[in-house]
């Protein structure tokens, strides 16, 4: 325990021996954190400015940009100062800090697009009931039951780690802090750290995919019913939405559930890539290049600033 105390910052790897990844935090990363910004913000302004983007889907969208913008800026920027200044040293506070804020996004993430697939589950199978069920209140009230409850979650995740005494190193193997790097040096006995791990990953992240698979069986089942035409039009946002959530789930299911006698340095920094860049990069990608609607918004917003310029 006396060891302990002596850590007041941790030291975090840019590189794993024998690779040098210098370029992808001078061109990979900085490249993809400006697009994430661009795209998120385009689809927050677009679905902001433009009244028939005021629905609910675009609702939780425009929530979904703004905690992938959030996201992304807490491991990418930090990341590329630190290649570039050579100065890998995190203190304790913003250890905590950073783990804290990547559970909170995470999880608000995964219940964002888990609600977005029941949004979409309600329009094609429910229609006439749409403006019943996702009513303006519940939509708020679901939003800010994500948000608070993942509070509770970082907060206890956060909590159960930093109780720990770390003395067998302060290098963190990974470009920013997270709990199965921490764990790793941890002295103390980190079975109950590990049981709450899976616990919460089983009940959570099991809950949520399950949800997500039924609710477009169901949507497939009654999309196949419609005219051919129309069923591949209505299954098509689904079908990206599927594919950004299993990346999400099962690169951070690599990172978090895997045991530490089996993990490697490069190949968490790879799925830790995955998990806290690539579905804020792909998101706006998704719903703005493949969606009409906002598509055809943002032609009308660029009109009416033709010809407000004029």
């Amino acid at each position: 325990m006396a060891n302990a105390t002596m850590v007041t910052e941790f030291l975090l790897l840019a590189s794993p021996d024998g690779w040098d990844l210098s370029f992808l935090y001078f061109t990979v990363f900085p490249i993809t954190y400006l697009g994430t910004l661009l795209g998120n913000l385009l689809i927050v302004t677009v679905t902001t400015a433009d009244q028939n983007l005021h629905t609910p889907m675009y609702f939780f969208l425009r929530n979904l940009s703004i905690l992938d913008m959030c996201y992304i800026s807490i491991t990418v920027p930090n990341a590329c100062v630190n290649s570039f200044t050579g100065n890998r040293a995190i203190s304790v506070a913003g250890c905590a800090t950073q783990i804290f804020l990547v559970i909170f996004c995470a999880y608000v993430e995964m219940l964002f697009l888990t609600i977005m697939a029941w949004d979409r589950y309600v329009a094609i199978c429910q229609p006439l009931q749409y403006p019943l069920i996702m009513n303006p209140q519940f939509c708020v009230h679901v939003t800010l039951a994500s948000l608070f409850s993942g509070l509770l979650y970082a907060v206890v995740h956060t909590g159960n780690t930093f109780r720990l005494s770390f003395c067998q190193s302060n290098v963190v193997h990974q470009f920013f802090c997270d709990v199965p790097s921490l764990l790793k040096l941890s002295c103390s006995d980190t079975t109950s750290n590990l049981v709450l791990l899976l616990v919460s990953a089983v009940l959570i992240c099991g809950g949520c995919f399950l949800f997500i698979v039924m609710s477009y069986i169901r949507i497939l089942s009654a999309v196949l019913k419609f005219p051919t035409g129309n069923s591949s039009k209505a299954f098509s946002p689904c079908t990206p939405h599927i594919l950004v959530f299993s990346i999400f789930l099962s690169s951070g299911a690599g990172v978090y559930l895997r045991p530490s006698e089996e993990s490697h340095t490069l190949q968490d920094m790879v799925l830790s890539t995955f998990y806290t860049m690539v579905p804020p990069f792909l998101n706006p990608l998704i719903y703005s290049l493949r969606n009409k609607q906002v598509k055809e918004a943002m032609r009308r917003i660029m009109q009416r600033q033709l010809f407000s310029g004029k």
